[in-house]
């Protein structure tokens, strides 16, 4: 069985999608075991708690560069036994070390269709701005391999929607989330515990 830790920020939409697919048995081979919150405030911890999974913060206001932020945030997941560590909504960029820590044992989910609306400065509503301006018909998210280009890792799953006339950001955000990311997170999750990714240069394979 291994371990799962996810890193979170805020609400943790797409952290009680993992907790809620684990209740119902989706999740093989693998048990969320940590949460590790930037935010001390993040809701997400609390989330956390109502299902009995450890907590901890690693609150980003205290230390004064990414270098040292980072080094806590890996000493933690370490600590933890991490096997597979998931960024859900999780806002802060970590710098190389966490990535030699945790070679190919990383995922985020992003809400758009990599290689599009990708990279800096893409994150939550600025996503969704960017896709009703630029006209495109679809949209998504991706569930990839965390390596130390943003958003540059092996594509693990994708899932796509129509983009509707009357869209906004947020109307888009809300169904992107709910029938994307909260489905392909979890089925990521599982297949990577389950040993069924594997990781050819920078594309994967399901096995």
């Amino acid at each position: 069985m291994m371990n799962i830790a996810v890193l979170v920020s805020g609400g943790g939409t797409n952290l009680q999608a993992l907790i809620d697919a684990q209740n119902r048995g989706e999740i093989k081979n693998g048990k969320i075991t940590c949460v590790i919150s930037s935010n001390p405030d993040a809701y997400a911890l609390e989330r956390a708690e109502n299902n009995n999974i450890a907590t901890k913060v690693v609150n980003r206001k205290e230390y004064d560069d990414r270098a040292a932020y980072t080094a806590a945030v890996r000493d933690a997941l370490l600590d933890a036994k991490a096997d597979l560590v998931v960024y859900a909504g999780f806002m802060t960029i970590l710098d190389k070390q966490i990535v030699e820590a945790f070679p190919n044992k990383m995922m985020n989910v992003h809400p758009a269709l990599i290689p599009s609306f990708c990279g800096k400065g893409f994150y939550g509503l600025h996503v969704h701005d960017a896709v009703l301006a630029s006209g495109v018909k679809l949209t998504g998210a991706t569930v990839h391999f965390v390596t130390e280009d943003c958003d540059a890792g092996p594509i693990i799953i994708q899932k796509a929607i129509d983009v509707k006339n009357d869209d906004t950001s947020q109307t888009l955000q809300k169904r992107v989330m709910e029938e994307c990311e909260w489905k392909i997170l979890p089925q990521a999750v599982s297949l990577f515990c389950e040993g069924r990714i594997k990781i050819i240069g920078n594309k994967t394979e399901i096995i």
